[in-house]
């Protein structure tokens, strides 16, 4: 198993879902592996650039990626964030395809004296939890099974879609084998890889949150809604009051990022995979864990 690892944060684990860094860096340090963060990494462009320009959108991504390249070119680059996921890999793969715009990048890279020759691979978080570490790796050192909670696995888009890398993006399985190696119980549900209307939230609000109220009406039954990725959390946790009101009845859930709960299964304490940063918890679900985890009432 490779224990190192080129770490790609992007902006959001840096802000608004920082819980998502900080359990994946706690999780994957509990494991024994290494993550090496990307040295000056810049934006990868999220939604908007692309509608501004295509190339700098690829010249975002391909600054990284050659930043990861000189850094350690024989580690993969471990990436949280589907949509950071996304535009790094669109890069790769379009760069390896189109020589003209390698070319360009090429030569837009050379203005720092950066330069893509071989870079290291593009890789979600997901994707190395279940084929690198692998289920059996975390059953083995799980030691707080989380026996009693029902989790839906919730994938959205981006990181299964288009590039069908490590899962079937219309009937992904992925997640599966890590929760049920902590201990948890897998719902069947049908909105696992369905959109939850990503940044349309901002820019076509009603649309978006009727993708949301759908998703969360067939996750009841769940204790918890597991995803990878911070649009689709903000989304998922940050609307509920509002899509129950137009719902009229309570959709509430709790929304945990997969290290969080991995973490919890693994001996960390709520509070180094944080919680309490976490905007939907609900307090059902913080019962549950008093009580699976023997924990005392203030740390969730």
């Amino acid at each position: 198993m490779n224990h190192t690892y080129s770490y790609f944060p992007g902006c959001s684990l840096s802000g608004s879902a920082m819980e998502y860094d900080l359990s994946t860096r706690a999780v994957m340090e509990r494991l024994g592996i290494t993550l090496t963060e990307i040295n000056d990494w810049n934006c990868c462009g999220a939604t908007a650039v692309e509608a501004v320009s295509s190339l700098l959108g690829s010249a975002l991504g391909a600054r990284n990626l050659a930043l990861a390249e000189r850094m350690d070119p024989s580690s993969d680059i471990l990436v949280p964030c589907s949509a950071c996921y996304l535009n790094l890999k669109k890069v790769e793969m379009e760069r390896r395809e189109d020589p003209e715009l390698a070319k360009n990048l090429d030569t837009i890279l050379g203005e720092e004296n950066l330069a893509i020759n071989n870079p290291p691979g593009v890789r979600h978080l997901l994707d190395i939890l279940v084929n690198d570490i692998t289920p059996d790796t975390l059953l083995e050192n799980t030691t707080r099974p989380l026996t009693g909670l029902k989790i839906a696995p919730y994938y959205g888009c981006q990181c299964l879609r288009p590039y069908a890398v490590f899962d079937d993006p219309e009937a992904p399985t992925s997640m599966e084998g890590l929760i049920k190696a902590c201990g948890a119980e897998v719902i069947g549900w049908e909105m696992a890889a369905r959109c939850c209307g990503a940044s349309n939230m901002s820019t076509k609000p009603e649309t978006a949150k009727k993708l949301v109220q759908k998703i969360l009406m067939d996750a009841r039954g769940a204790d918890a809604i597991v995803t990878v990725c911070p649009m689709c959390q903000l989304n998922l946790e940050g609307f509920q009051k509002g899509i129950s009101r137009d719902a009229g009845t309570d959709l509430a859930i709790s929304v945990l990022y997969l290290p969080q709960l991995m973490g919890l299964a693994l001996g960390l304490d709520p509070s180094e995979v944080k919680l309490d940063k976490n905007l939907a918890l609900t307090p059902a679900l913080k019962e549950k864990l008093i009580s699976i985890l023997s924990l005392k009432v203030n740390c969730v």
